[in-house]
């Protein structure tokens, strides 16, 4: 496991700080968790990117909803 310091705007601490009493989870606890979520999103913008430049670039082609549906076995 690593440590991490960070460095936040005394409000945002200040919340945090709040969160953490309130609900008795540590401060870590949600830095974490953030970080987890925010994380997850940004991979998945970049995985998006990827694709779209290879798109463009004619690497790759488009698969169509039904063509998916089909492949999925999700047709009605």
């Amino acid at each position: 496991m690593v440590t991490l310091a960070l460095r936040l705007p005394p409000e945002i601490e200040a919340r945090l700080d709040d969160l953490a009493r309130l609900t008795g989870r540590s401060k870590s606890y949600y830095a974490r968790e953030a970080i987890l979520a925010h994380l997850d999103d940004v991979e998945d913008i970049y995985l998006a990117q990827q694709r779209l430049e290879s798109l463009r670039r004619g690497e790759s082609d488009t698969v169509s909803l039904p063509e998916v549906m089909k492949r999925c076995d999700l047709e009605d």
